[in-house]
Formats: structure tokens, sequence, C-alpha cells
């Protein structure tokens, strides 16, 4: 009995394929198109604008940028690629466009800010007070003293005691007084600034005399403001520490309040660095507590405990409300004087990123 077996058909591998494959912009062309849709809306802006630096809009020009870029990458995207990948351009774009949004009031605050303020950046701002001027010249170092000063001596009051607070709440508090102190703290987190001023302003007139003002007052009156800011920051970072790392402390034999210091603290330090810097920055740019408290003053002092003293948010506040003989003059020192505040927070951030990395704890790896 013959069994047949079916031939094999061959089939040529080399017959070419008739499926046409889409294009593929190079991964430079978005960026160059974003660039240039920037550049165009800029050039746009410029020639619209008086020709002063303060007067462009920054945030129109990045708004019909990014609409410009839109239009393009969706376009020349579904030429040269397909449908598709267009659709995920334009997706991207939008959600890029979300970000800028979300950027714009700070961008725009931020270029206000330099572009009014650097006029006044030189030698004479930084090195003389107000004193007997009325015109042109003058400087903040009255002030940058009075806010170092006044901002340093209420870090030093509330840093401890929000700090302690929290590590009661975690480690110690129970029951009716630890709830009511988280109530008390919450409800100082929201109260107005112009209240804390009131306050020490009140207690200090009953103590000495009505009209008062010194340093220390404002310093008390920002202490009230950052305690609940550093200790509503530090507890949350230390309930994130685990309890395994207290319990290995309690095992071997350490103390409860040797294992908070040699084991939390460490643990959770860069956080809590972290929080009280923003409770610096939370309070470093109030201005109606200091005008109840500390007042304000033309020439230097530099003791807290004696007479009025100038810091920098009132003192951009009192160029602009009193503008004396030549008010562009006084508008730019306001202006200067609150671009040196931002550069002051900004080196406050610095600062703390760099103290948070060196006490941070090591971990060695293998």
């Amino acid at each position: 009995m013959t069994v047949l077996t079916p031939t094999p058909t061959t089939v040529s591998a080399a017959a070419p394929s008739s499926a046409l494959t889409a294009g593929k912009l190079p991964k430079w062309a978005p960026w160059a198109l974003l660039a240039g849709s920037f550049a165009v809306s800029a050039a746009i802006f410029a020639v619209t604008s008086v020709g002063s630096l303060a007067d462009f809009n920054i945030s129109g020009a990045a708004i019909i940028g990014i609409l410009l870029y839109m239009v393009l990458i969706t376009v020349i995207s579904s030429i040269v690629e397909s449908r598709r990948k267009a659709v995920d351009r334009l997706m991207t774009a939008l959600v890029a466009t979300a970000f800028l949004i979300a950027l714009l009031p700070l961008i725009s605050l931020l270029w206000t800010v330099v572009s009014n303020g650097i006029e006044r950046f030189d030698a004479e701002f930084f090195s003389s007070s107000m004193r007997n001027v009325v015109g042109d010249g003058g400087g903040i170092v009255h002030a940058i003293w009075g806010t170092v000063l006044i901002t340093l001596t209420a870090t030093v009051i509330s840093v401890p005691i929000g700090l302690m607070t929290s590590i009661y709440l975690v480690e110690y508090g129970r029951g009716k007084v630890a709830k009511a102190i988280t109530f008390f703290v919450d409800v100082m987190t929201g109260i107005p600034s112009i209240v804390a001023g009131l306050f020490i302003y009140a207690v200090f007139a009953l103590i000495f005399k009505p009209g008062i003002s010194m340093g220390i007052m404002g310093a008390l009156a920002l202490a009230v403001l950052m305690t609940p800011v550093v200790v509503r920051g530090s507890e949350e970072l230390l309930k994130i520490v685990p309890n395994e790392l207290r319990e290995a402390s309690y095992a071997l034999g350490v103390p409860k309040w040797l294992t908070i210091l040699k084991v939390v603290l460490p643990t959770s330090i860069a956080g809590i660095t972290t929080s009280i810097m923003l409770a610096i920055s939370r309070v470093i740019g109030e201005t109606a507590p200091l005008l109840l408290t500390a007042g304000f003053t033309q020439s230097m002092n530099t003791n807290i405990f004696n007479g009025q003293m100038m810091t920098l948010p009132v003192f951009a506040y009192n160029q602009y409300m009193n503008q004396g003989t030549n008010p562009d003059a006084s508008l730019a020192r306001a202006w200067a004087a609150a671009l040196t505040l931002i550069l002051i927070v900004m080196v406050l951030n610095l600062l703390a990123r760099l103290i948070a990395k060196l006490f941070a704890p090591k971990t060695s790896g293998r």
C-alpha cells in the first residue's frame, strides 16, 4: 500500500512587504518646535511692548508659545508619523501645558520682582540705611539686620517648643491632654497673623505702656505663628519613623529618652529641618504683626530689646505707602527689598537642604 505524503510548498522569504512603515520625527524635533514657538511668541510680545523689561508680558508669551507648539506638533506629527502618534503628542503637550499653567503665577511673580528690583541692586543699597534720605539713594542694611535678628529670635523660641511638643504628642501623649494640645495647635495654625501681633502688643501694653514697640515683640509674634507649623510638621515626620527601630533600641536596654535622642530624631532630622524652614518661610514675609509690634525706623538698630526695628516686609510697605519726594526711587527700593527677601528665603531653603543632607542617617550598602 502506497502512502502519499504532501509535498511541502516553499514560500519565498525574499518577497518584498507591501506594508508601508510610518515615519518618525527625530528626538530633537519636538524640542526645536517648542523653542521656535516660544521664540516667535516672545518676539511678538517684545514688539508689542513699549520697550521696558518690566512691561514684557511673560505669561502671555508662554501661553501663546505653548498653543502654537501644540498646533505645530499635532499637524507635523500627523503628516510625518501617524494620526495616533499625533494624538499622543497632543495629549503630552496638554499635560505639559497644565504644569506650565500651575507655574505661571510663580514665574510671573519672579519675573516682575526681578525686573523691577534689579535696578537698585548696588553697593549703596546694601551698605546704607534710610536715615536722612527723602529722595534718591538710601538702602536696606537696617531692614536686613532687623529681619535676620527678629526671625532668628523667633526661631530660637519656637523650634524647641514646637519640637518638644511634637515629641510629647507622638511618644508620650495619651488621653485628653494630648487631644487638647492637638486641638489648640490646629486652631493656632489657622489664626490670622494680625491676631498674633495684637496679642503680643496687648500683653506688652499691659506690662509696660501703650504704644511700645520693640524687636523682641515682633519676634514673639512670629514665634506664635511659627510654633504650630513646627509642631504639625515635626509630628507627622516623627510618626513615620518605623516602630521597629524603637523596639530594637528598647530590646537593647536603651531608655526611652535616649532612644528618642539617638534613634528617632536622627532618623527624621532631614524632614524636621525642612518643616522648620517652611515655618521660617511662613513668617519671614509677615508685615501686619511687625507693624504693630516692632514698628519701623529709618536708622540702624540691632538691639531687639530697645527701640523700634525695621524689617524687609515693613520696609517695602513703608516705601510704597510713603514715597517721599521721588516716587520712582521709593518704588525701586520697595521692589529691591522684595527681591532681597525672596533671595534670603531661597538661601535658607538651600541651607536647609544642605543641613538635611549632612545630618541624614547614613545607610551602608554592600
